[in-house]
């Protein structure tokens, strides 16, 4: 890896980057660097070990939490909703499993439906934000609405499944779906920096959230995000437990050896080089798996965090605009490999 070249690039070309960014190729450190500012009012800067909002990137933590409900025998991948989720009063199919909610199959309704809604922030008009501050709180914007189709028909990124994933924790486990994925996901890979916060109590060192209005000013995500993070998103981490958390899934401390090769299974296709698992995306080339990653954004949000199953390289870059981390992404993959 020429990290000259990269350092150079990142300085030359990223100049409006506002995020942090951390690039290990195995043991090596590649890049480990921080741009643009946290808080613009106070001019403060960003720095490497800044929080910052993860957006749809946590749906993978979700995902853990309900492998670790299987280890402990309290489901299964094949358990279907109906019986641990009370769906009277819905025209949801009795077939949906914990498998479909998982790989986005499932064809429930999406209170955000990313195939043709396109302003997150637009939920909220009826909807108070600061209302919403567990998943079951989420129920009400697509309760009623009709299946998209039949479960398993196909690939639909999803994110009223992971809702349901967060609610099927709490009835599972009788523990608050952010307590128990905090036990048993986070501290359980020593996270010490990440974590389920309201945003009106945000911890030290977290980064602001900011978007350009129509008038081309900075302002706020406060009033565009749900006010508690949930388990389809919004939680809030650092480059370096990202790193924490790649390095214990894939090395079996978080689930045991066959429920993490079945949580890192590429299940269904989102388009011709990736699959989706549970609760990860995966690059398949020639039928050999290259990359997993997880990726998010939401108004002031942006992050995507990979490890390459063939060289052990982790690239985590958390930025704290809206489209602050795939442009990025791509380039320092074009670089790198």
């Amino acid at each position: 890896m020429n990290i000259i070249k990269l350092t150079t690039e990142m300085e030359e070309h990223y100049a409006s980057f506002s995020g942090s960014i951390l690039v290990h190729n195995g043991e090596q450190t590649v890049l480990q660097q921080a741009y643009g500012l946290t808080n613009r009012s106070e001019q403060l800067a960003n720095q490497v070990d800044t929080r910052y909002g993860m957006a749809s990137g946590c749906k993978i933590f979700t995902a853990v939490a309900i492998c670790k409900l299987v280890e402990l025998g309290m489901l299964t991948f094949e358990t279907p909703l109906h019986t641990c989720l009370d769906i009277s009063g819905t025209s949801w199919d009795k077939e949906i499993t914990i498998h479909h909610l998982l790989t986005h199959s499932s064809g429930v309704p999406d209170y955000f439906d990313e195939e043709y809604m396109t302003d997150y922030s637009e939920l909220w008009q009826t909807t108070p934000m600061y209302t919403i501050l567990s998943p079951r709180d989420m129920l009400p914007l697509f309760h009623d609405q009709a299946m998209k189709f039949k479960p398993g028909e196909r690939f639909a990124y999803n994110n009223s499944g992971y809702i349901l994933l967060g609610i099927i924790v709490e009835n599972v486990s009788g523990m608050p779906f952010h307590t128990f994925v905090t036990q048993h996901v986070l501290e359980a890979c020593g996270m010490r920096d990440s974590g389920y916060y309201r945003l009106d109590q945000l911890p030290a060192r977290t980064a602001t959230g900011y978007m350009l209005d129509q008038a081309g000013a900075w302002r706020t995500n406060m009033y565009s995000i749900p006010i508690m993070s949930l388990s389809d998103g919004g939680a809030f981490t650092t480059t370096a437990d990202m790193d924490m958390f790649w390095t214990a899934l894939v090395n079996n401390r978080l689930l045991t050896e066959e429920i993490t090769k079945t949580m890192l299974t590429p299940f269904v296709k989102s388009s011709e080089y990736v699959s989706y698992g549970y609760g990860v995306w995966i690059n398949v080339i020639d039928n050999e798996v290259m990359k997993y990653y997880v990726m998010g954004c939401d108004p002031g949000v942006g992050l995507y965090s990979s490890i390459y199953t063939n060289t052990n390289a982790r690239v985590h870059i958390l930025s704290n605009l809206t489209n602050g981390a795939g442009k990025l992404a791509r380039r320092i993959n074009e670089l790198l490999f």
